[in-house]
């Protein structure tokens, strides 16, 4: 996961910060929120692309809050 730096945006799709470069900003339902490329290009894919996507994402979130879990453990 990328650390968040004065030069990086939180992409609020894969949830991880990028380099402002790599970033569009989108306006929503629920307000203007940035997005990254690969996102943004993920979602011009064909279905089985996009689905894809999103279970690399599930699985780098998953493997983040695992990782998360085991350091708040560790330190009680």
């Amino acid at each position: 996961m990328s650390a968040p730096t004065p030069e990086t945006i939180f992409c609020y799709h894969c949830r991880i910060h990028h380099p402002k470069a790599e970033m569009r900003l989108l306006v929503t339902k629920t307000g203007k929120r940035w997005r990254c490329l690969k996102s943004i290009e993920a979602t011009k894919q064909g279905k089985a692309a996009r689905e894809a996507y999103g279970r690399q994402m599930t699985e780098t979130n998953k493997a983040e809050a695992r990782s998360k879990a085991r350091l708040l453990n560790a330190h009680q």
